[in-house]
């Protein structure tokens, strides 16, 4: 199975340091699905600052963890988010980095016991 995602900035923010690299790993697979939960409640409720500051926020993680095709999407729904586009123009994006999330999610918390 391929990896859906790469640890290889973490391991390099951490200086390979592994107790520092299970935080992060725990703070993703913890706090990215609620701020997810929060844009798709923006997106629902065409709440679109409410919708921005939450893709603002997990923006870094996505790249952090190296989920480049969340993070390229991620900066759709930022820009959706500016231009207070229709719901229809993001949803199917915003499933896709949704998709992505929770299929790194479990593989992490297979690879690394969490």
């Amino acid at each position: 199975m391929a990896l859906k995602y790469n640890l290889s900035k973490v391991y390099a923010l951490s200086d390979n340091d592994p107790e520092f690299v299970n935080e992060i790993l725990n703070l993703f697979v913890t706090e990215v699905p609620e701020d997810l939960k929060q844009i798709k409640e923006g997106i629902k409720k065409k709440d679109h600052k409410y919708a921005y500051s939450y893709a603002h926020k997990i923006k870094p993680t996505l790249d952090l963890m190296g989920l480049n095709v969340a993070f390229e999407e991620i900066l759709q729904v930022e820009a959706w988010t500016k231009a207070e586009g229709k719901k229809k123009d993001i949803i199917e994006t915003f499933k896709s980095i949704r998709i992505q999330v929770k299929e790194a999610i479990k593989e992490i918390k297979k690879d690394f016991d969490l």
